[in-house]
C-alpha cells in the first residue's frame, strides 16, 4: 500500500504525524509488507510547518503516479480555495480509482476539487458552517468521526485524523492489524461516535455520564441477549427519553446504534479469530439468526460474513481460534 500525504506550508506536524505513524506502524509491526509513505507538495523541495520547522526532500506531483491512496491531512487557515494544479492532480488521481482521503480541515481540498458534491462528508465542527455555506450541495454529518464512501473519505477535527487511518487499516488488513496498530500508539482501536459530542454545548451531568458509562460496560458483556432501549435505560434508572439524550450527549449517537455498531464489530473479530460457524456468531453477537446477520454485516460492510473471514482470518496460528460453544449455542 503506497500512501501519498500532501505537505503544505504552515502545516501542523500533528497532522502530517497523524498518517505516517499509524501507516508506518503496519510495516514496524510486520503486519503487512509494502505498506510506505511519502510527502508531497505542489512542488519538489521544502515545506516549513506551522511550528517552524523546515522539512527537505518533499516530492513534487509526480508522487500521485506512485500512490494507491492520496491523503490531504488538513488544509491551511485562512481557508483559501485549493490552487488550479492541486485541483487537476486530484480529479486526475480520483479518475484513475485511487482514493481520495481529506482528514480534518483537508476536506475543504476535496470539496473545491469537486469530488464531495451531492455527497456526505465531515469535517472539523468549527468550521462545519463555512463549508456548508462553500459548497451547499455537501451533505454533512456531525455524528460520525470519518465517512468513508470507498473512492473519497473524510474525517472530523484533528485526532479523528488517527481514527480514520485506523480505519483504513482495518478496511484492508482486517480489525486485528488495526487492533495491534493502536494497542502500540496507545490509542483507542474504533472510537465510537462522534464529533457531536465535543460542538460547545452544556456538560451533562457527571451522575447521567457515569451512569452511561456503566450501561456501556454492561452491554458489552451480554452483545448475545436483547438490548432494547427500554433494557438498556432500566439498568441505568432513567426514564427512556432522559437515557437516550443523556446517551447521545455521552456517545453521539443512539442506542440502536451503539449496539448495533458493538454486535458488528464483535462478529468481525469472531470471524478473524475464531473457526465458529456463521450461526453461532450470529447468535453470539445477538443478531438471532444467520440471515439478519449476514443482512446486517452486508449493509455495513458491503461483503458478506464468508467472504469476510475468506479475507481477514488469521492463519499465523496466533488467533484466537476456539471451537467450544459460545453461550448462544453452537450450531455445526
Amino acid at each position: 500500500m503506497r500512501i501519498a500525504v500532501y505537505a503544505f506550508d504552515d502545516v501542523t506536524m500533528f497532522h502530517l504525524a497523524a498518517p505516517m505513524m499509524v501507516f508506518g506502524e503496519v510495516g514496524r509491526l510486520g503486519l503487512a509488507h509494502g505498506w510506505e509513505t511519502r510527502l508531497w507538495s505542489d512542488r519538489a523541495g521544502a515545506v516549513r510547518t506551522t511550528e517552524g520547522y523546515s522539512i527537505g526532500e518533499v516530492a513534487g506531483p509526480r508522487t500521485l503516479d506512485w500512490a494507491d491512496i492520496v491523503i490531504i491531512p488538513s488544509w491551511p487557515l485562512p481557508l483559501s480555495p485549493i490552487s488550479k494544479l492541486l485541483r487537476a492532480e486530484l480529479s486526475r488521481a480520483h479518475s484513475r480509482g485511487k482514493p481520495i482521503v481529506g482528514l480534518c480541515l483537508g476536506a475543504f481540498a476535496l470539496a473545491d476539487a469537486g469530488l464531495l458534491d451531492g455527497r456526505s462528508a465531515v469535517t472539523h465542527w468549527d468550521m462545519m458552517p463555512t463549508l456548508a455555506e462553500r459548497h451547499p450541495s455537501i451533505r454533512l454529518d456531525e455524528s460520525v468521526l470519518y465517512i468513508d464512501h470507498g473512492d473519497v473519505m473524510t474525517s472530523a477535527g484533528t485526532v479523528s485524523s488517527v481514527d480514520a487511518c485506523l480505519h483504513l487499516v482495518r478496511k484492508h488488513l482486517g480489525s486485528a492489524a488495526a487492533t495491534r496498530v493502536a494497542r502500540n500508539l496507545v490509542v483507542a482501536p474504533h472510537r465510537e461516535g462522534g464529533q457531536a459530542q465535543y460542538i460547545e454545548r452544556p456538560l451533562a451531568e457527571s451522575a447521567g455520564d457515569t451512569a452511561v458509562a456503566d450501561v456501556l460496560e454492561w452491554a458489552l458483556g451480554r452483545l448475545d441477549e436483547r438490548l432494547s432501549v427500554e433494557r438498556l435505560a432500566c439498568q441505568a434508572r432513567m426514564s427512556r427519553r432522559n437515557f437516550i439524550r443523556q446517551f447521545r450527549l455521552a456517545t453521539g449517537t443512539t442506542p440502536a446504534r451503539w449496539v448495533q455498531e458493538q454486535r458488528l464489530g464483535e462478529a468481525r473479530v469472531l470471524l478473524e479469530t475464531t473457526d465458529w460457524s456463521i450461526d453461532a456468531i450470529a447468535g453470539a453477537c445477538g443478531f438471532g439468526s444467520a440471515v439478519t446477520f449476514r443482512q446486517n454485516f452486508v449493509s455495513a460492510f458491503a461483503t458478506t460474513p464468508s467472504s469476510y473471514r475468506k479475507q481477514f482470518a488469521d492463519h499465523s496460528g496466533n488467533g484466537r481460534v476456539d471451537t467450544a460453544s459460545t453461550s448462544a449455542g453452537q450450531n455445526g
